[in-house]
């Protein structure tokens, strides 16, 4: 598998926020967010090719319970499958990490789904029209609802990207708002600390969760941890 990092750390966002966790970031993404916080899985992949028997040494070997599979889009990955095999195997309780483009035969506890908003779309021409093409698959975000016990994370950094988000969700009457965290456009820490008071509010206002960024929070922009 094309992998970009695996480390020992904790769950910055979501309802498992803080438990400690083994990351396994795949490389290779089908989308190009303006806003994001991987562009070394995404703008320019990078990694190394990692066999599946030396990843699940790193899963045995990990004292963590979760594991989060994450990207880029790790549902590119052809091996993930196999991936989420392993790691059920080894009892851990596995998150998934997804945009909700693309659709996979996967083992896991919960399916993270990060749709993307027009506030994600790119200024480059060239991915601008590819993105936007690709970044809202609805039948694969049924699906994904179907299967999996998931929620639904959003990234906001306006006002206006909560009514989009609320444009977006009247499309899915089966989602409740107790599946749904919004979280701050943030990669450093001065840019969470900008936006978290707004999107609190925000999120109190509709009903929804906050997620937090603890990570940003802690390490701000630093890889691997």
């Amino acid at each position: 598998m094309f992998i970009s990092e695996v480390y020992d750390s904790f769950q910055g966002e979501g309802p498992l926020a803080g438990t400690a966790s083994l990351f396994i970031r795949t490389s290779g993404c089908n989308l190009r967010c303006s806003f994001c916080d991987t562009p070394f899985t995404s703008w320019h992949p990078e990694g190394d090719q990692v066999s599946l028997d030396e990843l699940a040494k790193q899963i045995n070997g990990s004292a963590a319970e979760h594991v989060v599979i994450t990207g880029g889009e790790p549902m590119l990955a052809a091996q993930l499958t196999e991936l989420t095999d392993v790691c059920k195997a080894a009892g851990k309780h596995v998150t998934i990490e997804t945009a909700g483009t693309v659709r996979r035969s996967v083992e896991c506890d919960l399916m993270a789904i990060s749709p993307k908003m027009a506030n994600s779309t790119p200024d480059d021409p060239v991915w601008r029209v590819r993105h936007e093409e690709t970044r809202f698959q609805p039948a694969v975000i049924r699906k994904l609802l179907e299967r999996f016990s998931s929620i639904l994370k959003f990234v906001i950094g306006t006002e206006q990207d909560v009514a989009d988000v609320q444009e977006w969700l009247a499309q899915f009457p089966e989602i409740t708002p107790d599946q749904v965290w919004l979280m701050p456009q943030a990669i450093t820490r001065e840019e969470l600390q900008a936006r978290e008071l707004l999107v609190q509010q925000l999120a109190a206002d509709c009903g929804f969760h906050y997620s937090p960024r603890l990570h940003v929070e802690k390490f701000g922009d630093q890889r691997g941890v």
